[in-house]
C-alpha cells in the first residue's frame, strides 16, 4: 500500500472536519532532566469562503508559555483554505518571535498534472521571497499536512505503509513522508490513555536531529482521527504535545481509555 509520490492523489475525504471543530494541545519541551511546559496549540476549522467561493479554513494559534515565554515569546498563527473537494488554495503563517515577524504565504493552483505554488515572504520593512515553485507531486503546507495524515483510510493498511509528501518553505521543497507503524495503546499524561494509530514522520530538513524518524504522531482510532500525541526530536532536546481537549466534532470520540477498561 505504499503511495508513490508520483501521480498520487492529493486530494482527500474531508467528510471527517466539522464545522466549530476545536482542538487543544499542550506542548512541552524535553531535554535531559528537564521537562517543561512550553505553550499551547489550539485548531479550528470553519465553513468559509475564499475568493467568493465556497471553502473550509483551517486555523492554528501557537501561544509559548512556562520557561520560554519568560526568554523567547512566540505567538505563531497559522491558517489554510481548501476547497470542498479538499484541494488546498491558500496558506499562511504569522511568526513573531521576541521582536521578530516573518509573514510567508503559499498561493496554490493547479496547472494541468502540475501543482504551481507562489512562495511569499517578507518581514515588517522588507519583501524576502517571491517566487514560484511546480510539482507534480503531493505538496502541502503544514497545516495541510496533518489533514493529510487524518484522511489516511485505515482499512487495510498494513505496518510499513509510506504516504510520501512536499512541504515548500521559501524558494525550495523539502521532502517528507507518514510511514505506518501500527495500531497501539498511548499515553498522553498520567490519567489519559488512548488506542491510536502509530506514525512515524520522516523529514528531510536541517531543523530536525534527524531525518527518518524526526517526529511520531499517534491518531486516536475512531472516526475523526484527531492526533492524540506528537513527539518532536529537535537538534536540542524533542517537543512533546498532548491533546487536551476537543468540541463539536463530526462524530462522537471514543478512542479514550477509561480508568479500569
Amino acid at each position: 500500500m505504499s503511495a508513490s509520490i508520483k501521480g498520487q492523489t492529493c486530494e482527500w475525504n474531508s467528510s471527517r472536519f466539522h464545522h466549530g471543530e476545536r482542538i487543544n494541545y499542550d506542548i512541552y519541551y524535553k531535554w535531559g532532566l528537564i521537562f517543561s511546559k512550553a505553550g499551547s496549540a489550539s485548531f479550528e476549522m470553519s465553513d468559509t469562503a475564499w475568493q467568493s467561493q465556497n471553502a473550509w479554513r483551517y486555523h492554528l494559534l501557537f501561544h509559548s508559555a512556562g520557561m520560554l515565554e519568560t526568554f523567547y515569546k512566540m505567538r505563531d498563527t497559522l491558517t489554510v483554505y481548501f476547497s470542498p473537494s479538499s484541494r488546498i488554495l491558500f496558506a499562511s503563517k504569522h511568526t513573531d518571535e521576541g521582536g521578530f515577524y516573518l509573514l510567508d504565504e503559499l498561493s496554490f493552483s493547479r496547472i494541468g498534472s502540475k501543482t504551481s505554488i507562489r512562495s511569499y515572504r517578507r518581514t515588517r520593512t522588507a519583501v524576502r521571497i517571491d517566487t514560484t515553485l511546480t510539482t507534480d507531486a503531493c505538496a502541502y503546507d503544514m497545516l495541510g499536512a496533518v489533514m493529510y495524515l487524518r484522511a489516511i483510510d485505515w482499512d487495510g493498511l498494513r505496518s510499513g505503509a509510506e504516504f510520501p509528501f512536499l512541504v515548500p518553505v521559501g524558494k525550495e521543497f523539502v521532502n517528507a513522508r507518514f510511514r505506518y507503524a501500527g495500531l497501539e495503546t498511548v499515553k498522553t499524561n498520567e490519567s489519559a490513555k488512548y488506542n491510536a494509530h502509530h506514525f512515524y514522520i520522516d523529514v528531510y530538513d536541517s531543523a530536525f536531529a534527524q531525518s527518518k524518524e524526526a517526529a511520531e504522531v499517534w491518531v486516536g482510532d475512531d472516526r475523526n482521527h484527531i492526533p492524540v500525541r506528537v513527539r518532536a526530536r529537535l537538534k536540542v532536546g524533542a517537543v512533546e504535545v498532548y491533546l487536551k481537549s476537543s468540541a463539536n466534532l463530526q462524530y462522537p470520540s471514543n478512542c479514550r481509555i477509561e480508568d479500569g477498561k
